[in-house]
């Protein structure tokens, strides 16, 4: 969906769809190439990751909190139907209007048809990443409405005619010079302008983006938000967030509209407790995040909205949860502690992946939502090292690096499946090899010595140092890595030489 900037009321994203991104290895290599932006990562999930160590350090009970995360989303896996009614009678009870999206198009059609039934042509927006999923900000920009951001990390990626790069901190890639510059070029042309002379301090650009802000918060008669949680006992929605412009949405307009992946529910408010430990100190490092707002249809005071809507989006979650084991992704609290553990995501940043949803999570997710026909869902499996780091700090125990390689078989049997097949010449080859090699200790020794004989006369006699890129299939592998010679003995032999005499 690509729209012309100059008939546009809002600044306009870079051209193309998310699905049409290459695969994973060529926007690596795109982000590799990027040192500022490596470097803006690296600063900051350092920061954070140790800030969430630290916090996580306070509980002695982290690892039970972990588990009881992991139990409750499993049961609302199990029995989601069941909640998913409970929570549309509960929330119809208070006086809210429950609407139901199979996929993105849907959705977008009941959003724009409750946006104009109000005659309004804006909303502001709580920070949602299912919005962004869905593509809700574009969809709105083709009826003729304008759908302004207001979290500061969405806005800075908006006005700088940006994608999300993070889950939890959208413009983690940019730093505050370039920051200032976006505020100084775009402001003035969607409102309120950047003040003469703005720095780049934190504080200044702060200031500067709540005096823009203000007056698209005051004429707003309508908002948008997504909800980090939906109680099915209580039919209420929950929002977690940090700067107050959440609260602001949630409580100016006359008209609520939360879009909401059907995911969400959590059966109980006792519940809630759990999360509120577990979400904070694992996204921010927070021992608590500064607004949780929690609403159960219009407010009955006449002090906020007094028309609410939710819209629960299912958009591929059926797909994922009729999967045994790919269905634990659905457990994400969209934390992003397995994005700012990761050393894949700490260099490529989150443009590689294709989609609002990068990192560890991204690639058991995205596969899983929007199929394995394109080019970037069928790479984003290989997106990792399996080293499972991600595994260790996931707040609801999500086995990532486990669904990355169940993942991985999908894709190989999709391939499988697209006619005309042509199998791979050398891979069978190779893992045949490998398996003989493993499948007795005698055949592993056989293979350590001829592993010397290949050092002796590749290293000693002609004299090469390693292995560069290796021409042919091999190339893939070889062209980013540098890859060592031969060793001369093996552990075996090494063991025997310098430690025969122990067992």
């Amino acid at each position: 969906m690509t729209i012309q900037t100059e008939h546009r009321l809002t600044p306009a994203p870079p051209p193309g769809e998310y699905i049409d991104s290459p695969r994973f290895q060529i926007g690596a290599k795109k982000g590799l190439a990027n040192t500022q932006q490596r470097a803006n990562l690296k600063h900051a999930t350092t920061t954070i990751r140790n800030k969430r160590a630290r916090v996580v350090a306070e509980l002695d009970n982290w690892q039970d909190l972990r588990t009881a995360g992991e139990q409750i989303k499993t049961r609302v896996g199990r029995h989601l139907d069941e909640y998913l009614v409970q929570f549309e009678e509960n929330f119809t009870k208070a006086g809210g209007h429950v609407h139901w999206a199979r996929d993105a198009d849907e959705a977008n059609r009941i959003i724009i048809g409750l946006i104009a039934a109000t005659g309004e042509s804006e909303v502001v927006k709580v920070k949602s990443m299912v919005t962004q999923e869905i593509d809700m900000n574009e969809a709105l920009e083709e009826a003729g409405i304008a759908a302004w951001e207001t979290d500061l990390a969405e806005l800075i990626v908006q006005l700088g005619h940006d994608r999300p790069s993070h889950i939890v901190v959208p413009a983690l890639h940019r730093n505050r010079a370039e920051v200032r510059e976006i505020f100084l070029e775009e402001m003035g042309l969607y409102g309120t302008p950047a003040p003469e002379g703005l720095d780049d301090a934190p504080v200044n650009l702060a200031g500067a983006a709540r005096t823009h802000l203000r007056e698209k918060f005051m004429r707003a008669k309508v908002s948008t938000s997504g909800a980090n949680f939906a109680i099915a006992e209580t039919g209420s929605l929950v929002v977690v967030e940090s700067e107050g412009n959440g609260r602001m949405c949630l409580t100016l307009p006359q008209t609520l509209i939360s879009v909401v992946g059907i995911e969400k529910i959590l059966p109980t408010f006792d519940d809630f407790e759990v999360f509120m430990q577990l979400l904070p100190r694992s996204s921010t490092g927070e021992r608590m995040n500064p607004y949780t707002s929690v609403w159960t249809g219009p407010s009955p005071e006449g002090d906020g909205p007094q028309n609410v809507h939710v819209v629960l989006v299912d958009n591929g979650r059926t797909n994922v949860l009729s999967d045994p084991i790919g269905r634990a992704a659905l457990r994400c609290i969209r934390c992003s502690a397995c994005l700012n553990i990761c050393p894949v995501y700490e260099r490529v940043g989150g443009h590689a992946y294709g989609s609002v949803y990068p990192g560890p999570i991204g690639a058991i997710l995205n596969p899983q939502l929007r199929g394995t026909d394109s080019v970037i869902d069928r790479s984003l499996p290989y997106a990792s090292s399996l080293c499972g780091a991600c595994n260790e700090v996931c707040p609801v125990r999500i086995p990532i690096s486990d669904l990355l390689v169940h993942e991985r078989h999908k894709v190989v049997e999709a391939k499988k499946a697209d006619p005309p097949h042509i199998p791979h010449t050398l891979e069978p080859q190779l893992i045949g090899v490998a398996a003989w090699v493993m499948d007795d200790y005698r055949h592993l020794a056989l293979a350590g010595r001829g592993s010397a004989l290949g050092s002796a006369v590749l290293g000693k006699m002609l004299g090469v140092q390693g292995f560069g890129a290796i021409p042919g299939p091999l190339s893939r592998w070889t062209s980013a890595r540098d890859v060592p010679m031969l060793p001369e003995q093996s552990f075996r032999q090494w063991w025997k030489k310098n430690r025969g005499d122990q067992q």
